[in-house]
């Protein structure tokens, strides 16, 4: 299981347990010249950043505390280091896997060719190595049943699936549902493609009003609006671009704000080990708009902040003002 996919399938206070901030330099080391009290600690915990870290080529369990954690796959895996570098987050797991107690939503499977040998389905593109099923090779064939589906619901509504207007309506509808949940496709490896550069730069950097769509997973209606992120940098910096694509992979999913909100937060953390992020989403809700109380005008605001902006207030109030400017 992939780290991000690993994200996708918790609840937001699962994730909330799973931080373990003090990995973070903590506030009484921070002084405005950030450059060494926040970057430089004498943790040895710390891993090397996305970009640097060696593919290894079993997949790797790591224990916290004594408690065991679930294995994660080679790309997302949690190597230690030695030396002076920066402690990185730690997700931590209540000892029983996400995919296990059947409430959180499951990520479809991305296929692959089975490289265990002997089990006769070495060239079979179809086959999981842990499962024992076949899975299709793309989700686009599962439009012929969403498709199906759809024209079931339209009938159940009471309308004539055959008439001129709705003829091709169930496999339009089937292909948007893809769209709108086309993050379930995406890993953060794939997005950042190498996009992680070596820069001595420790001031802040923000990205904001990055627009959002969604699907509410509860009434499976739209939420929109704009995500802000910031970050402090450890010597390492992220594309731009990578920034609004993180969003993407996980806006593009069956989502609840406040778990889109902190996905967000781990996964630039997992992207760039710097030495804080901060996220802000403000949301407006179709299942509050056209719907049950129909509060048009209501936004929803979330924010995570981890590191040195929950830390130290006047980082997190420097990351605010620069959100709230015009």
């Amino acid at each position: 299981m992939s780290f991000t996919r690993q994200l996708s399938e918790m609840s937001a206070s699962e994730l909330n347990d799973a931080i373990d901030d003090t990995n973070f330099p903590q506030a009484h080391i921070l002084s405005r010249g950030r450059n060494n009290s926040v970057c430089s600690t004498s943790s040895t915990s710390g891993t090397s950043s996305l970009a640097d870290r060696p593919q290894p080529q079993t997949e790797q369990s790591t224990a916290i505390a004594g408690t065991p954690v679930e294995e994660v796959a080679p790309a997302s895996a949690l190597v230690p280091v030695a030396g002076n570098q920066r402690p990185r987050l730690i997700l931590k797991t209540n000892g029983s896997s996400p995919d296990s107690d059947g409430t959180q939503p499951k990520t479809p499977m991305t296929p692959r060719t089975s490289t265990t040998p002997g089990s006769g389905h070495e060239k079979c593109t179809f086959h999981h190595d842990l499962e024992l099923d076949h899975k299709p090779p793309t989700r686009e064939a599962l439009l012929p049943d969403m498709a199906r589906s759809y024209r079931l619901l339209l009938g159940g509504l009471g309308e004539n699936p055959d008439r001129q207007g709705l003829i091709k309506t169930p496999e339009r509808a089937a292909k948007a549902m893809l769209y709108f949940t086309k993050g379930y496709d995406q890993s953060l490896e794939d997005v950042l493609n190498g996009a992680v550069f070596d820069e001595d730069h420790d001031e802040m950097v923000v990205v904001k009003d990055i627009e959002m769509f969604s699907m509410c997973e509860h009434h499976l209606v739209p939420f929109y609006g704009k995500v802000s992120i910031g970050y402090l940098p450890c010597n390492k910096i992220l594309g731009l671009s990578k920034l609004a694509r993180i969003v993407e992979i996980f806006a593009r999913r069956l989502q609840v704000q406040e778990r889109l909100t902190k996905q967000i937060a781990v996964a630039v953390t997992q992207a760039v080990q710097p030495a804080g992020v901060a996220v802000v989403v403000e949301g407006v809700h179709m299942c509050m708009v056209m719907r049950g109380v129909q509060k048009i005008n209501s936004k929803t605001v979330t924010s995570t902040m981890l590191g040195v902006f929950r830390d130290d207030p006047k980082t997190r109030e420097e990351f605010l003002n620069l959100v709230n400017s015009k």
